[in-house]
């Protein structure tokens, strides 16, 4: 009997050990989902957006002679690139768009002598990456205007205060580059202020340029709560900057944010057909991109091209100085607008070509001629820039075989055997008060000079190209490694009085080196 009640006595005592054992590893399992959770609430996520990207293919240049597409003066994708190496992390391949980051860089191209509002720059030799193809540099200078010449202004300050830009790199940063770009103003341009949160309203009536201290005070008085109102907020822009309208000034409207928009007009759809809407009443559109965790590229690029406008993102405050003082013209003061190139190959002279970017402001043939089709607008003093790169006719490439047709064959015409042309670049643009546009026609012929005898303007834009293709992984940059970027870089670097493309450089050091460690 009392061996029994011993026995009886022990198990009560392990089942009670088990049960507090039990207890405490769901008090631990327990006190491990909060601390999850807790972290996961600290950690903010990333919710950025980029519209995907498919790398532009070889053509072949019988059977597809034509290549069409809208110039891009915006230069967001450089800068934002920059940001995410700077802070060490490589971008997503989406955010690199390569022809932004050429054309943030300013080149040595010389202005147009003629009526047309541009100049047209040609050059070709042989592609770094890839010895057996070459590379055709095609160049536009705008006409630079100077300041007191510029017409008067009508300017709408759109800017974004919802809680999501209460960071310092948001709308702390936002109000200073605003300053610098209100200290730049004269007393004919005016400025309106608008602001979106919750809702939307008017903060500032159109004030002189010469009443600074006004303007600045209502930046000032700025602070950041509440949710993304943004279509709300654009329709007021616009309402205030079509009745303050200048005719024959620059009436634009700047709009400030991270993109997130979350009430309202919130989809890239319906912000597209309320953009497109807008800009037939002449107003033009600037897009300012801040902060990063929760930056929508994507929206902001979408805004831009529908608007008649132009692109930047603002990480720092020296590039907010680029771009509102250094740049102001070209940034604020549109020269041409729908601006298309339309590229025909001579396909006795090239095999196949691929337009380098531009992946996103592709055209189809017939949008060429079409002037109700939208392009893009170039500023005054802007520059852009576009590559190609091209398989020569008799050069086998492992990037570009295709079979001959078993039906049916395209003829060559005759005078194109004699021809010394290889391409001919055709451009529309429209003065950015009318509707017609003006056509120029410009035909290109191999020099083969080589490429050490290259300009500098050549010889810079294929080094950035080839980062931004090594940034993408791509197929065409063969073995171009960072070390051969960063030699072509250095010996094209020129005057650089503003210290970009020493930055440029260095940012290509640490990223490959970083890169080569990592085995990328």
């Amino acid at each position: 009997m009392k061996r029994f009640i011993v026995s009886f006595y022990v198990i009560i005592i392990v089942m009670w050990m088990f049960s507090c054992e039990t207890r405490q590893g769901s008090a631990t399992l327990e006190l491990s989902r909060d601390s999850a959770e807790l972290e996961e609430q600290q950690t903010p996520s990333n919710t950025e957006e980029y519209d995907a990207i498919t790398e532009n293919k070889f053509q072949d240049a019988l059977k597809n002679p034509l290549s069409t597409f809208s110039i891009d003066v915006d230069a967001a994708s450089y800068s934002n690139v920059r940001r995410f190496i700077n802070n060490g992390q490589r971008p997503p391949k989406d955010a690199v768009r390569i022809e932004e980051m050429i054309n943030y860089f300013d080149y040595d191209y010389d202005q147009p002598k003629g009526d047309d509002p541009f100049a047209v720059i040609t050059e070709i030799s042989t592609a770094p990456w890839n010895a057996k193809h070459k590379l055709v540099h095609i160049g536009l200078q705008g006409k630079k205007i100077a300041t007191d010449n510029l017409p008067p202004s009508n300017l709408v300050f759109l800017i974004d205060v919802s809680g999501s830009m209460d960071e310092p790199n948001k709308l702390p940063l936002l109000k200073t580059s605003f300053k610098m770009l209100v200290e730049q103003l004269r007393e004919e341009d005016h400025v309106a202020i608008v602001v979106y949160a919750g809702a939307a309203g008017l903060v500032l009536e159109p004030t002189s340029g010469a009443n600074k201290k006004a303007i600045i005070e209502a930046l000032d008085d700025l602070e950041a709560g509440g949710s993304t109102a943004g279509g709300a907020g654009i329709q007021l822009a616009y309402d205030i900057a079509k009745k303050h309208f200048k005719a024959g000034g620059n009436n634009r409207v700047i709009l400030a944010t991270d993109g997130d928009f979350n009430i309202g007009e919130s989809s890239n759809a319906s912000m597209e057909l309320l953009i497109e809407e807008k800009r037939k009443n002449g107003v033009f559109l600037t897009v300012l991109g801040f902060g990063m965790g929760n930056y929508k590229d994507s929206k902001m690029e979408t805004l831009s091209d529908k608007g008649n406008g132009n692109y930047a993102y603002i990480d720092n405050i020296t590039e907010a100085r680029k771009v509102l003082v250094n740049e102001f013209g070209g940034t604020l003061f549109t020269i041409a607008k729908d601006v298309k190139l339309q590229v025909e190959f001579n396909p006795a002279k090239v095999k196949a070509y691929r337009l380098i970017g531009y992946e996103n402001r592709m055209l189809k043939s017939e949008d060429f001629n079409n002037d109700k089709e939208d392009a893009g607008e170039l500023g005054s003093g802007h520059t852009v820039t576009a590559l190609y790169e091209i398989i020569p006719v008799g050069v086998e490439s492992e990037f570009y075989k295709i079979d001959d047709l078993k039906y049916q064959t395209t003829q060559v015409n005759p005078s194109a055997n004699t021809s010394i042309e290889l391409l001919t670049i055709k451009l529309r643009y429209k003065k950015p008060d009318e509707d017609v546009s003006k056509l120029i026609v410009h035909p290109l012929v191999d020099d083969n000079i080589p490429l050490a005898n290259t300009t500098d303007n050549f010889r810079w834009s294929a080094s950035v190209a080839s980062f931004g293709m090594l940034l993408r992984e791509s197929e065409y940059v063969n073995d171009f490694a960072y070390g051969k970027v960063i030699q072509m870089a250095q010996g094209a670097k020129g005057d650089d009085t503003e210290g970009h493309r020493i930055e440029f450089i260095n940012m290509v050091k640490a990223f490959g080196s970083t890169a080569s460690a990592d085995g990328h």
